[in-house]
């Protein structure tokens, strides 16, 4: 639109002139209306003189946003497989997948070469090389637990213990040892093992897999009963690491029980005592649950004990024979080489007298 100026037609009529309208700058008539030029932009014009109304978003910052949501998904799938990764090859989840070896036991009977001596207790361990031996627990000594490579002191310390725990339990519990008990022993084993231990209580065998013997000391109970509660035990304790998820302890004791006839009661009993001697090598072995979980899984166990006939059966108990008895007219035995099924060696020694 053009400026204002001078109307058209002159100036109307009364409508004052000059200065003297102080709105006459900005009131204009019809002619003047009239009288104005008008001009519209082309599409063209205004398209190169006026910036557009609406601002156009540049390819480059589609692509930017586009990327970065690429990166983000590309960053979620690296973490969602360094997850598995891990899950999988995590050493402490390998280790819990590794099952318990079966234990493998051996038991040889100590047959003594005339009669068994007898007498109180007290005269029998003072006139043995078990005088000097420690009373019960404070026999299984600790040696001091230090860290090994892949395991730390209190680790160390946690697989001593509990060794020391199973030797008690299974040695040196009146309970175990003549009333037939096993929950005692059976809470520490390694649940991989338990089906094993199951069997061995229940139906031992002779096998070297399944003698209830070679977890715990069982004494027959209709034949034998403990003449004084005073076990003595003397024996070491050692750690080593044998992987670097596994420990190894081996417990190596004599223990010497004082054993009377279970039909025997008062005074006859006292002094118809005798002793009874078990040496017991037992190797058991802990991974990093078995720490935690204060379990052990029973690797090997030797035993030589007795006095015993040498055709006694020690799979499931242990028949000592007593103060007056021999073993003279025993002998092992028979072994059929042609028989079939697992082979069996009778094995025999003979008790040194002291």
């Amino acid at each position: 639109m053009a400026g204002p100026g001078e109307p058209p037609e002159g100036t109307p009529e009364g409508v004052p002139g000059g200065g003297e309208d102080e709105y006459g700058s900005v009131v204009f008539d019809e002619s003047f209306v009239r009288a104005a030029r008008l001009q519209e932009f082309s599409a063209q014009e205004r398209l190169d003189d006026h910036a557009p109304a609406v601002r156009n978003r540049r390819p480059w910052t589609r692509a930017r946003g586009s990327r970065q949501a690429l990166v983000l998904v590309i960053l979620i799938a690296l973490a969602f497989a360094t997850a598995i990764y891990m899950g999988v090859r995590h050493p402490y989840q390998q280790q819990a997948l590794r099952s318990a070896e079966p234990l493998r036991t051996s038991v040889i009977p100590l047959a003594p070469r005339g009669t068994v001596p007898g007498g109180a207790p007290p005269d029998l361990f003072r006139r043995s090389p078990a005088a000097t031996y420690r009373s019960g627990a404070e026999g299984v000594t600790l040696p001091a637990a230090r860290a090994s490579r892949s395991f730390s002191e209190s680790q160390v310390l946690a697989a001593l213990d509990a060794a020391k725990e199973y030797v008690v339990r299974s040695a040196l519990d009146p309970d175990v040892l003549t009333g037939g008990a096993v929950r005692s022993v059976r809470v520490l084993i390694d649940p991989d093992q338990l089906a094993q231990f199951d069997r061995s209580v229940e139906r031992p065998a002779a096998d070297g897999r399944h003698a209830a013997t070679g977890w715990l000391i069982r004494l027959d109970p209709a034949k034998v009963a403990l003449a004084d509660p005073g076990i003595r035990v003397h024996g070491t304790l050692s750690v080593t690491e044998t992987s670097p998820g596994e420990l190894e302890v081996t417990g190596d004791h004599t223990i010497v029980y004082a054993v009377r006839s279970a039909k025997a009661d008062g005074k006859r009993a006292a002094g118809d005592a005798s002793l009874f001697t078990v040496r017991r090598e037992v190797r058991l072995r802990f991974d990093r649950d078995d720490l935690r979980d204060h379990r052990v899984e029973v690797v090997q166990a030797y035993l030589q004990a007795g006095p015993l006939a040498c055709s006694s059966d020690t799979a499931g108990r242990l028949s000592p024979l007593l103060a007056g008895e021999s073993a003279r007219a025993d002998s092992p035995a028979v072994t059929d080489p042609y028989a079939p099924g697992r082979p069996t060696a009778a094995v025999c020694g003979v008790l040194t007298p002291k």
